[in-house]
């Protein structure tokens, strides 16, 4: 009867159909129970993804940031903050002890409120009103990373990434009085590479920092594009798998205000970004910002967050491609199959496999942890972790499958269940369920109390 049954299931590979009779049988997975799934339409906060709210601190006696606002950003299903702080007290004198204060509680509400931050330092807002200097020179630049190393080293684990800043209006390395305005050639880029070289010293080796543009990345530390990050280097926390990409005039022409230059600019961007954040904002209508354009380029340049101006927002409503937005915008993980033992019994093996489809823009782009949590009928809970598995290499557009043996624990009884958990591994946040990743699936799945996915429910 074996051998029948085995020639069945090989007609049936060979020849697509299933034999009458065996519409149960999983052909792939012999043995086990095969579920299926389907994605939910909902719109949720994830953490490290989607539409971003913005805030600048001025001076050390501006207000601090507060929970109850960024509950409302939650709320809004916004995850991320763009946080930029003005150094135009101190452009030349060290940095206020209480400005750095300022800076440490907002990075603490943050960690409460379940929101991660992009950074950001300058030293003007407007390049007329407050006149020249633009920015500091770059002793006092040197000198305050130098200052505000402790803070980031501390807070890392809220912040989604540094933007390089500090040089020229708004930090955006363009209007300069402290550096080369229009650099060209290696020697333009010395005094701006000290600079990077100083905030990848600034941050942990898990955390990226991006620049305004791909030209500024490629001469700075590469000899062409051709040189850029791949498969084999992605997360080697190399300096050059460190450095990733801020655009903050996507969409707003042709050249997205000057971003790119060349054709060979993009292709390095878009190769660069299926392993290094993308992220920015718009700035202005245009047909480039139409939904065909933007998912394309969403797709393209594998954006993870964006924020901007109401009226390209408002086109997006319009145009009928705002919700595909703000649900694709960096990764969004759909549990499509599940196999696994028929019956679990305790003291003895269970077997999982797991496939799961990314269907956002991007992967996860910072560390996270992978675990099975079996919770028994009586709470007692434990914990199995993945840990070599890495969801950075969860990519857009693919599907990953997932295939563990378990021993379930000799004294578990009662309803039990199996979970799937994505904590964020930062000490201070991994038990934290705001930081935990949610599977866009049905919502009886999500368990918002403990952050864990629920796949299965056991009887013992």
């Amino acid at each position: 009867m074996k051998r029948i049954f085995h020639i069945l299931c090989l007609l049936a590979l060979l020849f697509g159909c299933v034999p009458e009779g065996m519409e149960d049988v999983n052909m792939e997975y012999p043995g086990l129970v095969h579920e299926t799934f389907k994605e939910s339409k909902k719109v949720f906060p994830n953490p490290e993804r989607g539409f971003d709210g913005g805030l600048n601190w001025d001076s050390a006696s501006d207000a601090p940031l507060t929970k109850q606002f960024l509950t409302m950003q939650r709320i809004m299903n916004r995850t991320v903050l763009y946080t930029g702080y003005y150094l135009t007290d101190y452009m030349e004198s060290d940095i206020a002890p209480e400005f750095l204060d300022l800076i440490s509680k907002n990075m603490s509400v943050l960690r409460e409120g379940g929101v991660k931050c992009v950074l950001r330092f300058a030293y003007k807002t407007d390049m007329y009103e407050t006149g020249h200097p633009w920015d500091a020179q770059p002793e006092w630049v040197h000198r305050h990373i130098e200052q505000l190393k402790p803070v980031l080293q501390q807070n890392s684990d809220v912040i989604l990434c540094l933007q390089a800043g500090f040089i020229g209006v708004w930090g955006e390395w363009g209007y300069t009085d402290g550096f080369v305005r229009n650099p060209k050639t290696k020697e333009d880029f010395i005094t701006r590479r000290d600079v990077m070289i100083a905030l990848l010293d600034a941050l942990p080796k898990n955390r990226t920092i991006a620049v305004r543009t791909g030209r500024y990345k490629m001469n700075m530390f590469l000899d062409s594009y051709a040189d850029s990050v791949t498969l084999e280097t992605a997360y080697n926390e190399s300096d050059l798998s460190r450095i990733c990409a801020h655009n903050d005039c996507f969409g707003a022409d042709a050249s997205d205000m000057g971003t790119f230059t060349t054709i060979a600019e993009r292709n390095f961007w878009k190769k660069e970004s299926r392993y290094l954040l993308m992220g920015g904002e718009t700035c202005q209508l245009s047909y480039h910002c139409s939904c065909k354009r933007t998912l394309e380029d969403c797709e393209s340049y594998h954006w993870t967050y964006t924020s901007g101006p109401a009226k390209v927002s408002d086109r997006w409503k319009e145009e009928g491609c705002y919700d595909e937005i703000e649900k694709r915008l960096g990764y969004r993980l759909v549990l499509t199959d599940l196999h696994h033992t028929p019956q679990a019994v305790p003291g003895e093996d269970y077997r999982v496999v797991m496939k799961i489809e990314n269907v956002g823009f991007a992967a996860p782009m910072n560390p996270r942890d992978v675990e099975l949590v079996f919770v028994d009928g009586g709470g007692d809970k434990k914990v199995y972790r993945l840990d070599d598995i890495d969801p950075r290499y969860w990519f857009a557009g693919e599907q990953i499958t997932i295939d563990r043996t378990i021993r379930i624990p000799e004294d578990a009884e009662g309803d039990c269940a199996l979970y799937l958990n994505l904590p964020d591994p930062e000490f201070a946040l991994r038990n934290n369920p705001l930081f935990s990743i949610r599977l866009a699936n049905a919502e009886y799945m999500w368990d918002e109390t403990t952050g864990y996915n629920r796949l299965i429910t056991l009887k013992l």
